[in-house]
């Protein structure tokens, strides 16, 4: 199964009323995990790649190496998706986009609407015409995760349909009260901003931050609208658990397949739980 955009995926999860979970790999064996987990449920998948991420596996072209590489050797037949998280110019799309990404995001949401317009502008012609998707977003996500630091700010309704009819982006990411990381308390999403946002521009939107979100206001953001959901610290926070386990335990281990192994199988249950959650199993 050949990489795919995340277009026609995230066009059926937004007729469909579920959503297309992101997870973020950061190396072989979370890749295997989250490629397993997606086969298993049959569900279309993407994996997300920070631009922290990319530099730590060795660069774009060995990230789409070896994703292509596990795709072929673990006979994957559900659509995967490989997608630049937070692209932070147009330089850093266009060379992932070289390697064989099949989707970017570009966030120009730290910069004025029209300097994040005309960046997104540049970003989708150039990966148009290479058969990629192309993410934006709006407003600003709270917390910290990789590269990326933010105070909460909630996307303008206006500059919402600016950068979507301006732009011809294939999803919105529109920043309404998630964070990147764990949360501190209860999360408090604009349900009735992201029901305008959607009404407004009749496009797939993101949610960023998915991990530490009650199931209930999960499925609630997917009744609006929401298609693509964004995971990483809940596959991190369960893979260190597994690790420390099994070190404390097996002081003595030094064989690294001895606790990333186990690792490996706690990110693979989580992204099934997420899935499930998300409602796009049995949807490849």
């Amino acid at each position: 199964m050949p990489l795919v955009s995340m277009t026609d995926m995230l066009n059926k999860a937004l007729e469909g009323k579920y959503a297309v979970g992101q997870f973020n790999i950061n190396n072989l064996e979370w890749t295997q995990a989250i490629l397993g987990a997606a086969e298993e449920e049959k569900s279309p998948v993407i994996l997300g790649v920070s631009e922290g991420a990319a530099r730590h596996m060795g660069g774009f072209n060995t990230v789409v190496k070896m994703v292509e590489g596990l795709i072929q050797d673990m006979s994957i037949t559900v659509p995967v998706a490989i997608h630049l998280d937070h692209g932070s110019s147009f330089d850093k799309c266009k060379a992932a986009l070289d390697a064989g990404f099949t989707s970017v995001m570009i966030d120009g949401s730290h910069h004025p609407i029209d300097e994040n317009i005309e960046m997104t502008k540049k970003v989708v012609e150039y990966a148009h015409a290479k058969g990629a998707s192309v993410e934006a977003e709006v407003g600003t996500v709270g917390g910290q995760e990789d590269d990326v630091i933010g105070g909460i700010m909630y996307a303008d309704l206006d500059e919402c349909v600016r950068i979507v009819n301006e732009t011809g982006i294939d999803t919105l990411a529109p920043a309404l009260g998630s964070v990147h990381g764990p949360y501190h308390g209860e999360p408090n999403l604009g349900f009735k901003e992201m029901e305008e946002i959607r009404d407004a521009v009749k496009l797939p939107l993101v949610l960023h931050g998915g991990t530490g979100i009650p199931t209930h206001d999960i499925q609630k953001a997917i009744s609006l609208g929401t298609s693509k959901i964004n995971v990483n610290t809940e596959n991190q926070i369960a893979f260190a658990k597994v690790v420390r386990e099994v070190l404390a335990a097996k002081p003595d281990a030094y064989d690294p397949r001895t606790f990333i192994q186990p690792g490996r199988d706690a990110i693979k249950q989580t992204v099934i739980g997420k899935i499930k959650e998300f409602g796009s199993s049995n949807k490849a």
